[in-house]
């Protein structure tokens, strides 16, 4: 069965390339799911609407969790609620950043 950390840890893999840091850090994953069939669900965001990168960051993500061994499918949902906002990031990631 495919967990839920796989598919974080696989994640943590996909960089936003204008920032240089990857979607997890960067608190773009809101939720994952991961169903019975080894199906796999994510709901994410971006830093803003008018990301230039969104489509290859969403592409880039589903790539890196159909590379996990038994993952059947991959369905990416993207939300702009809530809106991002810096108080997403994990707590290194603003540190590191003064924030």
């Amino acid at each position: 069965m495919v967990s839920k950390e796989q598919v974080l840890d696989a994640l943590k893999n996909v960089i936003d390339f204008e920032l240089g840091l990857d979607i997890v850090s960067l608190g773009l994953v809101y939720d994952i799911s991961v169903d019975s069939d080894d199906n796999v669900s994510v709901t994410m965001t971006m830093t803003t609407p008018a990301c230039p990168l969104a489509g290859m960051i969403l592409q880039d993500a589903e790539d890196k969790i159909r590379q996990i061994n038994g993952v059947k499918d991959v369905k990416i949902d993207l939300t702009f609620d809530p809106p991002w906002t810096p108080d997403r990031m994990s707590e290194d990631l603003r540190e590191k950043l003064g924030i």
